[in-house]
């Protein structure tokens, strides 16, 4: 079973989406981050990891102004990544925020089933102050077909059973990360999701594309590499308003 990553997974996503980034390396990314950060100045950083990594200096990357992390946690119905729970543990006594998230393969199965393996295994949501709804991570296949042998409606479909099962197990609603190329490709543009789950967009460009359905985006991965582990996010919006979405209050 794979160990990939949301960063690693995404390469070709980045290609296609004719990002400026060449290529997912860290010499491409040093090429786009800057920008992206002058861009966003004035939002929250953060990170995401795989949680097959085998450590973080948590001290660090606090230190370097992270406020908040991703970790993989699952994958289809059958696969838990490794370090997820100490991961997760070290995030939280560092004091990030933190959220969990679950790589989709919707070849494997329904979409129902595989929300609630996530939840079951590490996904669920918990009012602490600092984890966030969990995260429907699509991006193209890198087992086989791009879409996963789906139509664009079945598609749609399957992440609907997802988000739907998702909430009535946790209450939130999940955060969906793609790029907009799959999402274009794999669902035909469906503007089903962006009036209740939160959009965090994958774009190695200064200005990041939104797919369909959503007005802006929540987080926004913006290079594969840079002062923190793992991929380089930012969450659009202050502080109190990343602690709102954690909190699922106004």
């Amino acid at each position: 079973m794979s160990a990939r990553s949301l960063v690693t997974a995404l390469a070709a996503a980045v290609l296609a989406a004719g990002s400026t980034c060449a290529a997912a390396t860290p010499a491409a990314s040093a090429r786009t981050a800057p920008a992206a950060r002058t861009a966003l100045a004035a939002s929250v950083p953060g990170f995401d990891i795989s949680g097959a990594t085998t450590g973080v200096d948590w001290t660090g990357v606090v230190a370097a102004g992270a406020k908040f992390v991703f970790i993989t946690a699952t994958e289809g119905t059958t696969y838990q990544y490794p370090n997820f729970p100490r991961l997760s543990a070290g995030a939280y006594a560092a004091g990030l925020i933190r959220g969990a998230a679950h790589v989709a393969v919707p070849s494997a199965s329904g979409g129902a089933a595989q929300a609630d393996f996530f939840a079951a295994h590490g996904g669920a949501w918990s009012a602490d102050h600092q984890t966030l709804p969990g995260t429907l991570d699509l991006e193209y296949n890198p087992y086989g077909a791009i879409c996963y042998g789906l139509s664009q409606s079945a598609m749609t479909g399957w992440i609907t059973e997802f988000v739907n099962e998702y909430h009535a197990r946790t209450g939130r609603w999940a955060i969906i990360y793609t790029s907009p190329n799959w999402w274009k490709q794999c669902t035909g543009g469906s503007a089903d999701f962006g009036s209740r789950d939160p959009l965090w967009v994958a774009a190695y460009a200064t200005t990041p594309p939104l797919p369909a359905g959503w007005t802006a985006y929540t987080f926004w991965q913006y290079a594969d590499a840079g002062a923190f582990p793992g991929g380089q996010d930012v969450f659009n919006g202050t502080a109190d308003r990343l602690l709102a979405l954690a909190d699922g209050t106004p």
